[in-house]
């Protein structure tokens, strides 16, 4: 399960610099369309700040200070800022995961993040369909914005 569960995250956070990365217009990063009241910037600020709190912080013991708020308040930050902190939540993340053991997966998540308890492997999913589901807002938001 842990070598499946490296490969998705690899892929996903490619796909979400890939995503980043296809913006022709920097500013439309900032912009928002429709249902979807967040910015794509907002949205890699806030998967980023997810990923590192959740699975590098609680799992991988490294150090962070999330800044929630920030993640949706922030604005114009330059892409390729972005895209290095992709990268870096990218190497923390896989890092993390492979130091992992089975075990590791069926101990449970130091936070409830959820408002219950869980296992580490029930968040990791958990936080795979979470990153999924903002990839998906922030590809449509980059389809509208940039037609």
């Amino acid at each position: 399960m842990i070598a499946e569960l490296h490969k998705l995250y690899s892929r996903d956070l490619d796909r979400l610099k890939a995503e980043m990365e296809a913006f022709q217009l920097e500013s439309n990063l900032w912009k928002t369309k429709g249902e979807v009241k967040n910015s794509a910037g907002n949205l890699c600020l806030h998967l980023n700040g997810n990923l590192r709190t959740y699975i590098g912080k609680n799992i991988g013991n490294n150090d962070y200070v999330r800044n929630r708020d920030a993640e949706f308040s922030l604005k114009d930050v330059p892409k390729r800022g972005l895209l290095a902190q992709t990268e870096e939540t990218k190497t923390i993340v896989l890092s993390t995961l492979s130091q992992m053991r089975a075990e590791d997966l069926e101990a449970p998540h130091k936070e409830e993040a959820l408002g219950y308890p869980m296992s580490n492997g029930f968040f990791l999913m958990h936080l795979l369909a979470h990153l999924s589901y903002h990839l998906g807002q922030i590809n449509y938001l980059r389809r509208v914005l940039e037609e």
